[in-house]
């Protein structure tokens, strides 16, 4: 087993700092090419003089790589130096360069983060392919908390190649879940929440989730196991229904007054990683 402990974390630690600049990229990106896919699908059912088809030929490409950050307000592009992850936020005291628009805390929040959670992998399962697994297991429930928040979609470019990451992970003895116990996890997550679903849309007529919230919950099955889906659904609910009651209390409900499940899900999955699923029982008092 790989040497664990300070360097091991120090090391990975820098490397969340990386990672963490790239989230934010992809925080902020994936959920608008995702528009702009739906867009390009559904212009092929129109006829080739529809307008909105002719604008989406001659777009600019927009994906993770391209094009180069600009500041939202004044579209200054941003110099490599300008995007050291933490340190660029300090030197600028949280404001673009040109035009001294505010840069919201969360780029470096979201980086401090990712750096925390890789260097907490690194002190526990040192240097080697385990410590990665989990790096990426952590990265991935990030991204897929914050674009849930901000747009409640949990993208399936993250959470199918989660679960299948989870299912792989087993079966390469990356995690302490034996491959039965992570398949039937996953099997298990995504058919409860899919019952759960069906029999509120049956008695209320409504929808009380979406469907990235079972991929979601298949996938840390396939990462921790069937053992643990209760755990961390319970975990998952009461801070959902928390935040859920303080938030409606603010009168900061979205319309329709939805909440989205996918951030709690996917802290209570960190939590699992951290401390194990057990704990989770023992915090809540079970």
């Amino acid at each position: 087993m790989p040497e664990t402990g300070a360097p091991s974390a120090a090391l990975l630690g820098l490397l969340g700092l990386l990672v963490g600049s790239f989230l934010n990229v992809v925080i902020h990106r994936l959920p608008r090419m995702m528009e702009l896919r739906w867009a390009a699908e559904c212009a092929e059912l129109q006829t080739e003089t529809a307008p909105c088809a002719e604008e989406l030929k001659t777009a600019e490409p927009y994906n993770l790589m391209v094009p180069r950050s600009r500041c939202p307000h004044c579209g200054h592009q941003i110099r490599w130096f300008e995007n050291i992850p933490v340190l660029s936020y300090v030197a600028l005291k949280g404001q673009c360069s040109q035009c001294a628009t505010r840069i919201g805390a969360r780029y470096p929040i979201i980086e401090v983060i990712t750096a925390l959670l890789f260097a907490w992998c690194g002190w526990n399962w040192g240097l080697g392919w385990e410590a990665l697994a989990w790096c990426g297991f952590s990265a991935s429930v990030l991204a897929l908390a914050c674009i849930d928040w901000d747009t409640t979609l949990l993208p399936d470019d993250i959470t199918l190649p989660l679960l299948w990451a989870g299912l792989c992970a087993a079966g390469l003895r990356l995690t302490d879940t034996p491959l039965p116990d992570a398949l039937w996890g996953a099997v298990a997550g995504y058919v409860s929440l899919w019952l759960v679903y069906w029999a509120f849309k049956l008695v209320t007529g409504k929808e009380g989730m979406g469907y990235g919230d079972f991929k979601l919950f298949a996938a840390l099955g396939a990462w921790f196991g069937w053992q643990a889906l209760i755990p961390v659904i319970l975990m998952a609910s009461l801070i959902g229904a928390v935040v859920g009651i303080a938030i409606k209390l603010k009168g900061r409900l979205r319309e329709g007054g939805y909440v989205p499940f996918g951030p709690f899900l996917a802290l209570a999955g960190l939590t699992s990683m951290v401390f194990g699923p057990s704990a989770i029982l023992t915090a809540i008092g079970l």
